[in-house]
């Protein structure tokens, strides 16, 4: 692991730095209550609450409250791998697909464990010069462990020039 992942998994994972990181660049996500649970190089958990603020009229977690954290649980992966990066490498979400299985009306934990595969397409991004996409997995779960939902995210990697 490179120490520029290593100093990125130490600031995701402290209490104040994470949350300052999300109300700065992820404002939404923040006031939703979006949380980075755990982090490191092959993967990354991230947590929704089911409160007011990201209920739906149906009594459940709002869809896009779920997609956001869902999308930071495979982001976060991607970020680490680009963090204080040269060359500097861009990043884009593509593609977005979901299913959605359960209500979700409790804590949904989101987990990608792509980290490994992210890492390969980075390298392979600078390496060539050419963009590269990667489609991730990211799967919802309720404090029971049911699955609630399941979403791939397909990201790109591209070398700034």
């Amino acid at each position: 692991m490179s120490n520029n992942a290593q100093e990125f998994i130490t600031l995701m994972k402290h209490p104040l730095k994470s949350r300052f990181f999300l109300l700065m660049k992820l404002p939404a996500a923040f006031f939703s209550g979006v949380r980075i649970m755990e982090v490191s190089e092959k993967g990354c958990k991230v947590t929704v609450p089911y409160r007011w603020f990201t209920r739906n009229p149906f009594r459940s977690t709002y869809f896009a409250c779920l997609s956001m954290a869902a999308e930071l649980s495979t982001g976060a992966l991607a970020m680490m791998q680009l963090y204080k990066r040269t060359p500097s490498v861009s990043m884009l979400i593509v593609k977005m697909e979901s299913s959605y299985l359960k209500k979700a009306t409790n804590i949904t934990t989101f987990q990608c464990e792509d980290g490994y595969a992210l890492r390969e397409v980075v390298e392979r991004a600078i390496a060539t010069g050419e963009g590269q996409t990667l489609v991730t997995r990211s799967s919802g779960f309720n404090e029971q462990g049911e699955s609630v939902a399941e979403f791939l995210f397909t990201w790109s990697f591209k070398v700034k020039r």
